[in-house]
């Protein structure tokens, strides 16, 4: 009789399950430890600058225009309303070239009544002289009267004391009465041309007191009346300077105010830039500096002349001279960029200036690796800051190429990849 036998256990099963299981287990392992996948960039969008090492110029941009060095405002002395406008802007003027005429009946009206108070004034003062000269020439009679009185009182105050010395008085030929008259009517006549004299002294000062005072009020007067003569003129509004006329903007009819600006005037000669650059970049701005314009159709160097001394929109003022010879078509008005050199750094690391990343901060940037493949992000830390570079502190050597475009899109990878 057959015994049957047990069926021995198959482990080859038990081994296939198990080295299966490893197998998967390694897998996610593997799986869960590779790095996530580096998103691609197409390196045509991005822009690459490399690091170099030299010196770099610390400069400010801003945009400005060209203005004449010299510029004349001509505005209205007095009130008026348009009459006629003779030029027009863009128009080659002398001082006395006719810009515009006004009108004004009250001015009119107050030069006329002028001159008719000067010419009051001025008759007045002829029939003072006559009238002083009239006084004056009587109490020179006066004197001369008295004075000849004074003569005969003394001829006979003198024969009288020539008869008493010769004894006529004793003799009883003259009357005491007669000798005592006559020597106090020379006395009397003595003290009255005394007087009269010095009335005639002090009528002579007063005289030139009133003359002169009048004369005083006369050339007041005419001051006036030229005064008032002249706001008729300046109704006939003149350049006042050669050169061109570029701005006027006032049409017949209109009626303007005293101070009004009328017209400007560019005189001939050199022009200058005058930049508008941002307050935060103007703070190392110093007269004397160098700076380059752009007319877009050459560049002129020059320097800085002058600085505002304050801030309009943001904005600050810096007017330029121009050092070199001016390109064809350069024109007031000419809309440009400017540059301004503010200072140079000697052997510094520098780059084309990043799309975000202030000065003197510490930014991420992405640096080019794996034979221009890939770009890891590093830590860089940022100098000084010029219009389009910036002087790299730390992070950086010699030779690395990094982005310099925007970025911002790819802010929470620390590699990418470069197609």
């Amino acid at each position: 009789m057959d015994i049957p036998r047990e069926r021995a256990p198959d482990k080859r099963r038990y081994i296939y399950g198990g080295v299966g299981l490893v197998a998967i287990i390694a897998v996610v392992i593997g799986v869960a430890s590779l790095k996530p996948a580096a998103p691609s960039i197409d390196r045509s969008s991005v822009v690459i600058d490399s690091v170099r090492r030299g010196d770099m110029v610390i400069d400010v941009r801003g945009p400005g225009s060209l203005v004449p060095e010299q510029i004349r405002w001509v505005s209205a002395i007095t009130a008026g309303r348009v009459d006629r406008i003779d030029v027009r802007p863009g128009a080659t003027v002398t001082d006395t070239t006719t810009l515009l005429e006004l009108s004004n009946p009250d001015v009119q009206l107050e030069a006329l009544s002028a001159q008719q108070q000067l010419n009051a004034a001025e008759a007045a003062l002829v029939t003072l002289r006559i009238s002083l000269s009239t006084q004056k020439l009587a109490q020179e009679g006066v004197v001369a009267t008295t004075t000849s009185d004074y003569n005969d009182a003394m001829r006979n105050a003198t024969a009288f004391d020539e008869l008493e010395k010769k004894g006529f008085l004793a003799k009883g030929l003259l009357a005491p009465m007669d000798v005592s008259k006559a020597k106090d009517k020379a006395v009397e006549l003595k003290a009255r041309m005394a007087i009269e004299t010095q009335r005639l002294d002090v009528m002579s000062q007063s005289i030139a007191q009133q003359i002169e005072l009048q004369k005083s009020q006369v050339d007041k007067l005419r001051d006036i009346a030229q005064f008032q003569q002249s706001r008729i003129a300046s109704m006939q509004v003149r350049a006042g300077a050669a050169g061109q006329v570029t701005e006027l903007s006032l049409e017949p009819g209109q009626y303007v105010l005293p101070g009004t600006n009328l017209a400007k005037v560019a005189q001939p000669g050199r022009l200058k830039a005058v930049l508008h650059i941002p307050e935060t970049q103007a703070k190392d701005i110093q007269i004397g500096q160098l700076a380059s314009i752009d007319t877009r159709n050459g560049i002129i160097p020059g320097h800085v002349i002058r600085i505002d001394p304050g801030a309009v929109n943001g904005t600050v003022e810096v007017d330029v001279g121009l050092d070199g010879a001016l390109p064809k078509g350069a024109r007031p008005d000419l809309s440009v960029d400017g540059t301004i050199e503010l200072d140079r750094l000697k052997n510094v690391l520098y780059v084309g200036r990043p799309a975000y990343g202030e000065p003197e901060s510490t930014v991420g940037l992405f640096k080019v690796t794996n034979g221009g493949k890939e770009a890891q992000r590093v830590n860089v830390k940022l100098g000084r800051a010029s219009v389009n570079m910036v002087e790299i502190v730390q992070g950086l050597n010699a030779g690395d190429k990094i982005i310099t475009s925007d970025m911002s899109g790819s802010d929470t990878q620390s590699r990418v990849r470069l197609q």
